[in-house]
């Protein structure tokens, strides 16, 4: 238990009811249609989203299905839109709605398969295939010898941008993306730019034209924020999608 959650338990607040709508529908059983279903239970001091669909599934519905594995925040299992905005279900609280009602439904953009779950490893899987998010060498890596030393603001750089959970947020919160299911999004382009900063990584601009220089990549993005705003992780997306834009920019 965490001392927040002790401070409240403390606190002597009464504990209130709160309902919870989901969104039901079973993407393999297309003769039924979809549903809202709501769950009226007794919310619990530090009661985040995550715990509630627990105790509902424990307690209520045992067919309620929903996405989590970590429970901290590093997974990004258990992104979904929560009363109109794309979250992670284990980093907010139910306190944080005052009249204790809230509408939960399955990120769009993805494939759906039921209820809040949807299926982002294989559209993530695709991405990185399509953006070769790997590094590009001609020299073979011996694994017995150290790699090539970076300067720390640069390593300090490419590791902030692999702190990307992958939970598909930011595809969520993207226009364009929900316009162009081709568009590799925030995580692509952000992706792209982490091996761009990478000195390990010996790709030209010209090369990394090829995979992103088009409307579905760099050029697609309309710079509304959408991403940046929603990110769980508080990543420069948006500085990073107009850093890789100048590069494409400059390549003949």
């Amino acid at each position: 238990m965490t001392n927040q959650n002790r401070e409240e338990l403390n606190s002597g607040e009464e504990s209130r009811t709160i309902e919870i709508t989901v969104f039901r529908y079973n993407s393999q059983k297309k003769d039924i249609a979809p549903e809202y279903q709501t769950y009226t239970l007794v919310e619990t001091p530090g009661m985040t989203l995550y715990i509630a669909l627990i105790k509902i599934w424990s307690t209520m519905d045992h067919h309620l299905s929903f996405d989590f594995v970590c429970r901290a925040g590093i997974c990004g299992s258990c992104s979904m839109v929560v009363n109109g905005k794309p979250r992670l279900a284990c980093k907010t609280r139910t306190s944080e709605f005052p009249d204790g009602k809230i509408t939960l439904h399955p990120l769009p953009t993805f494939k759906h398969i039921k209820d809040l779950s949807v299926d982002t490893g294989n559209w993530m899987n695709a991405m990185s295939v399509k953006v070769e998010s790997w590094i590009h060498a001609k020299e073979e890596t011996d694994n017995a010898v150290l790699e090539k030393r970076i300067e720390p603001d640069v390593a300090q750089a490419v590791f902030d941008l692999d702190r990307c959970i992958e939970c598909g947020i930011c595809l969520a919160s993207c226009s364009t993306k929900i316009m162009h299911d081709d568009f590799v999004g925030a995580v692509g382009l952000n992706r792209s730019a982490r091996f761009a900063m990478d000195p390990h990584d010996e790709r030209t601009d010209e090369e990394f034209y090829e995979l992103i220089g088009d409307d579905n990549g760099v050029f697609g993005c309309m710079s509304l924020m959408g991403c940046e705003d929603h990110c769980p992780k508080e990543l420069p997306l948006q500085t990073k999608i107009a850093y890789m834009r100048r590069k494409m920019v400059s390549v003949k």
